[in-house]
């Protein structure tokens, strides 16, 4: 087995800021690990263009059909799995488009497993089962740039002709080299050294945040800023669609609720047919001819 040198990665050395933590009030011990987390924004915003790049080459796979798969070991896979089971009830897609994939099966998500990262082979093997194409997306995550697992995932993910891309908090690393798009926030040491659930997964988390929320409002699951396909499944998220409704129109909530009762809770459909004035029929046909954009469909009905 190839000897890994940690000393040249950056996650791995000893941050010099907090060489005392264990000695100090508990009051320092919390702004020491706040003062280096202030950091970690920093980092992200310098990978702006890159996050930016990576959103509209996910956006125009999904418009051919393709998915967007998370692939990482440990914290970094999980992170991965946490954002993707996020995306069906904020914005109404299937479970199929955006999909979670960690090193060790889903055991690995509550108990480390962390041999499984060792392993290139496993990751072809998962991707496979997922019936890999190229116009998916593959996005590997690992804070070290360096996990076997990814870079295997990685090289198939090309081989197959799917857009790669990668999440990594130290610079130039293995990972970066296997994906068409890198995206490396170098963060810095940890404040507990080589600890990469701190500022890497905070670092990564902030990426994933943007990856996904910034594709969702490019497919046009967000009009302003409301989640207009969010799906109505416990009474919190009723009263949420109730309000979007309201806000996006400016009408009561018993108008609201009554137009979501007609709509069957469709709360996009339900800020169109108001907006737009049609029936459900007819706005049902047009947001569908726009792809469900509703500020395109309110623009072609004006027109």
């Amino acid at each position: 087995m190839k000897k890994i040198d940690l000393e040249k990665l950056t996650t791995e050395s000893r941050n010099q800021n907090t060489i005392d933590i264990d000695n100090v009030s508990t009051l320092e011990m919390v702004k020491k690990i706040n003062n280096e987390d202030k950091k970690v924004a920093i980092a992200v915003e310098a990978e702006l263009p890159k996050i930016a790049e990576a959103i509209d080459g996910i956006v125009n796979r999904m418009h051919k059909g393709g998915r967007l798969i998370y692939i990482g070991a440990g914290t970094s896979g999980r992170l991965g799995i946490l954002d993707a089971s996020e995306c069906p009830p904020t914005y109404g897609v299937s479970e199929e488009l955006v999909q979670g994939i960690i090193a060790g099966g889903k055991e690995a998500i509550f108990r480390a497993k962390e041999g499984a990262e060792d392993s290139k082979e496993l990751a072809v093997e998962d991707l496979k089962n997922k019936a890999l194409n190229e116009n998916d997306i593959v996005v590997g995550l690992a804070a070290s740039g360096r996990t076997p697992y990814v870079i295997g995932g990685l090289e198939y993910a090309n081989e197959v002709g799917a857009l790669t891309v990668s999440i990594t908090c130290n610079a130039n690393s293995e990972v970066a080299k296997s994906a068409k798009i890198s995206i490396a926030p170098v963060v810095g040491p940890e404040v507990v050294t080589g600890s990469t659930r701190l500022k890497s997964g905070t670092a990564q988390k902030l990426v994933l945040n943007m990856l996904s929320t910034g594709t969702m409002i490019k497919l046009g699951k967000v009009y302003g800023n409301l989640m207009v396909d969010v799906r109505a499944t416990n009474e919190k998220l009723v009263e949420r669609a109730k309000k979007i409704v309201c806000e996006a129109t400016d009408i009561t909530i018993e108008e609201a609720e009554k137009v979501l009762k007609e709509t069957d809770f469709d709360v996009k459909l339900s800020i169109f047919m108001i907006l737009s004035n049609l029936k459900k029929d007819e706005a049902k046909k047009v947001l569908d001819e726009n792809k469900g954009y509703i500020a395109k469909a309110l623009r072609e009905i004006k027109n």
